[in-house]
C-alpha cells in the first residue's frame, strides 16, 4: 500500500483544465466573431521607384473604398453595410453586417503624392506611390536657434 499526500490548497485537473482552455483562446472564441474586428493584411514592397502597397479586401468593390491624403499620412476606410433577407414557410430571418476598417500610412518625403494610383482588382486594392528624387540641397537644411 502506497501512502498518498493530499494538498487541500492544490488545484485540480479540472481547474488547470479550465484556466488553460480560458486562456488560450482568443477574444473571437470568447465573445463571437461578429464582435472582433480585424484589419486587412497590408503588403509594402519598397522598389526603385516606388512604394507599392497590396491591401487584401475580398468581396468589396472599388466603390466601397475612400483613399485620402492629409497631413503627408494616406488613408484607406472602408464603411460598407451588408443586408441578407431570407423567407422561409416557418421564419424569417434577417441579418444586418457592417464591415468597416481604417488604415492609415505617413507618406515619405521622397513620394510624389500628386502622382499616385490606386487600382482594385481579384479582392486586392493596389496602391502605386512613385518617388521622387530629392536633390541634396532638398535634404539638408539648417534650422537657425532664436
Amino acid at each position: 500500500m502506497h501512502r498518498v499526500k493530499f494538498h487541500p490548497f492544490a488545484p485540480s485537473k479540472n481547474v488547470v483544465n479550465f484556466i488553460d482552455d480560458f486562456f488560450n483562446k482568443s477574444i473571437g472564441d470568447i465573445i463571437g466573431t461578429d464582435v472582433v474586428k480585424t484589419h486587412p493584411s497590408v503588403n509594402v514592397i519598397n522598389n526603385e521607384t516606388a512604394f507599392n502597397l497590396k491591401l487584401a479586401a475580398p468581396g468589396l468593390s472599388k466603390a466601397d473604398f475612400k483613399i485620402d491624403i492629409e497631413d503627408d499620412f494616406i488613408s484607406i476606410s472602408v464603411e460598407k453595410e451588408i443586408k441578407t433577407d431570407e423567407t422561409t414557410e416557418k421564419y424569417t430571418r434577417r441579418e444586418f453586417n457592417f464591415h468597416s476598417f481604417k488604415r492609415k500610412f505617413r507618406l515619405p518625403e521622397t513620394v510624389d503624392q500628386s502622382q499616385i494610383k490606386a487600382t482594385y482588382e481579384d479582392g486586392i486594392l493596389s496602391l502605386e506611390l512613385p518617388k521622387i528624387e530629392l536633390n541634396e540641397e532638398d535634404k539638408k537644411r539648417t534650422i537657425e536657434i532664436s
